[in-house]
């Protein structure tokens, strides 16, 4: 036949070889007898017509090209390790078969068509990527690779990606030393430094998700591949920073997310720009560590204060978004008003009151009390207290506002003042004892204070607890009410008249008196005419003869005659002399001794009287 001959000629099989061959492959079978019918018909149109029309001629050339290409892909011969595309033809417990358009069909064991379930995905008349794994010629069989021919694949399009810069999608199998294995088709290695932006403190949470990578570096030959999350987000988040930038603006309101939180303020991020929350524009009120209102991942609105591009630094509020509350604090909050609020803080000197979110006030330690006196506000009030008080004063450019305490209740001073007038005796407790004097009870909560100089006209008192005792009930006369100073004197020794007020009367300038000597100092001897009535005999007041100190003349205890010399009530003192007495004992004896002179016998005696007797009247 023609057409044989020419195969003939082109180096493919003889017309009479391929009929006497033994054709097993229904394919190759299909193809001969498609070539025959096909020379038998075109040597019938040739019989009626030494020369086919034009166009007849040209279809049967090139129908003739397609069937002989058909033909001689039939015996192609692809080489080992080569990678085709193949029809599975048949299914059964061990193999799968694959026509790969070869005379042979190749096996595929099972295995490589099972799911991690267990299920046989393959179907007969599917196509499927294979590896031409080896040609066996004596049995006739080629021996295939699904997953081998799946692997080649997989690098060929790992080389694409990485030389396109691309982006590839793994699972995170599990955590291995350094960071992760990743299974992008082969496995692959992701370091933990490139797993995300932040160090990551809890890295099992990544086990078993899918996330986009990009190829650092490959190695086919060790099959070896490093991948990168963190160069993707780093991507993102700078595709997502320039566009935030270009849309935000001073005084736009914006939705963030907490990011981080520390004891100044919460940083926010905005859309790949981090914004700072600062804890004095969280809230018009006391915050004492924002993370008590905010936890991190937390959606909050803000608006933004001040906007730095170069720098990409953003200052954001919060508060901001409602009004300032002291706007109209001096309309709601005017002098001599009654509030109610919440003690807040403490300090040495006072406790901050919140009068509503803020707005805050101080009760000052001096204003919590009308009576006591307050060391500490922790005596009167603890945090968290409702307590009423009175506006003293509102200072809102300041953003101040006093208030009292004490100033809810009466002051008692006006009441004391009232009722305890000057001279009214009083009976209270003594509800404190100190060096100076008595602290008595009083009804109203004032303590009445009876100074150690008015606990006795007479006695020497060192201390008063030498007399009184802690919770002894006395009485005492009432001497001063000082309201402005808050000071409320009483006294015991006037409940008894002033002894020094009739010592006059009992001890007359001139007068011999004896007494006990109480004191000895180098300026006289202090001698006690009776209880807490002291006498001082002056040095120059001992002896005509000139002496410069009476220490070691006298001993205390001494019972002492003298003459009262002078008295001064008024300064509590009373004069005494001891020579004086000695000199009025000698004059009388010296005035005795001349009334019992017997009468002169001689003028020379007579004489001698009348000069005695005009020294005695000298005297």
């Amino acid at each position: 036949m023609e057409n044989v001959d020419k195969n003939d000629e082109t180096g493919q099989l003889k017309e009479n070889d391929v009929h006497d061959s033994s054709v097993d492959n229904q394919e190759d079978q299909m193809v001969l007898q498609q070539t025959e019918e096909l020379s038998k018909e075109q040597a019938e149109d040739t019989s009626i017509d030494d020369k086919p029309p034009e166009d007849d001629s040209q279809d049967f050339e090139e129908s003739m090209e397609s069937l002989m290409d058909l033909y001689e892909e039939s015996f192609k011969r692809f080489g080992e390790g080569e990678v085709v595309t193949g029809k599975i033809i048949s299914v059964d417990k061990d193999y799968v078969l694959v026509d790969i358009g070869y005379k042979s069909e190749g096996q595929i064991r099972i295995h490589e068509f099972r799911d991690e379930d267990g299920n046989i995905n393959a179907q007969v008349g599917g196509a499927v990527d294979v590896m031409v794994e080896r040609w066996d010629d004596e049995d006739e069989v080629v021996v295939l690779s699904k997953e081998k021919a799946a692997k080649i694949k997989v690098w060929e399009e790992i080389k694409e990606i990485y030389d396109a810069d691309g982006v590839v999608e793994g699972v995170i199998l599990n955590r291995v030393k350094g960071g992760f294995s990743v299974d992008i088709g082969v496995q692959a290695f992701l370091p933990g430094s490139q797993a995300d932006l932040r160090p990551i403190h809890n890295l099992d949470e990544l086990v078993g998700k899918t996330y986009s990578f990009k190829i650092l570096k490959y190695n086919r030959k060790r099959s070896n591949i490093v991948l990168s999350r963190r160069a993707i987000l780093e991507q993102e988040l700078e595709n997502q920073r320039a566009a935030t930038l270009s849309e935000i603006y001073e005084g736009k309101i914006v939705e963030g997310i907490v990011k981080n939180i520390t004891e100044y303020g919460v940083f926010v991020d905005l859309g790949g720009v981090d914004g700072l929350l600062h804890i004095t524009d969280i809230s018009w009120g006391r915050v004492k560590h924002p993370s008590e209102l905010f936890s991190v991942g937390d959606s909050i609105t803000v608006k933004i204060l001040n906007l730095d591009m170069e720098r990409e630094r953003v200052s954001l509020g919060m508060k901001q978004l409602t009004e300032d509350p002291w706007a109209a604090a001096a309309e709601k909050y005017f002098v001599g008003s009654r509030i109610s609020g919440k003690v807040v803080s403490l300090t040495d000197y006072g406790a901050f009151i919140e009068l509503e979110e803020g707005v805050e006030g101080l009760i000052h330690v001096s204003e919590m009390s009308w009576t006591r006196k307050i060391r500490h506000p922790s005596k009167i009030v603890q945090a968290g207290d409702v307590v009423e008080a009175i506006v003293l004063d509102i200072k809102p450019e300041s953003r101040r506002i006093s208030l009292g305490m004490k100033q809810v209740s009466p002051n008692p001073w006006d009441v004391v003042s009232e009722k305890y007038p000057v001279g009214t005796t009083i009976e209270g407790k003594i509800k404190n004892i100190t060096d100076f004097g008595l602290f008595i009870g009083m009804d109203e909560g004032i303590d009445g204070l009876v100074h150690i100089s008015d606990i006795s006209w007479t006695k020497r008192v060192k201390h008063p607890s030498e007399l009184y005792k802690k919770g002894d009930v006395i009485q005492a006369i009432v001497l001063d009410i000082d309201k402005n100073n808050e000071r409320f004197s009483l006294g015991i020794k006037q409940l008894q008249p002033d002894p020094w007020d009739t010592v006059g009367e009992r001890y007359e300038v001139g007068k011999e008196i004896t007494g006990t000597i109480t004191n000895i100092t180098d300026f006289g001897v202090f001698v006690e005419l009776e209880e807490g009535i002291e006498g001082l005999v002056h040095v120059s007041e001992i002896s005509k003869e000139k002496i410069k100190t009476p220490v070691g003349q006298f001993n205390v205890g001494d019972v002492l005659p003298t003459k009262v010399m002078n008295i001064n009530s008024g300064e509590r003192r009373i004069g005494l002399s001891i020579k004086r007495l000695a000199s009025d004992n000698e004059q009388e004896m010296l005035s005795e001794h001349i009334n019992n002179i017997a009468p002169a016998t001689s003028s020379f005696g007579e004489i001698l009287r009348e000069n005695l007797q005009e020294k005695l009247n000298e005297k």
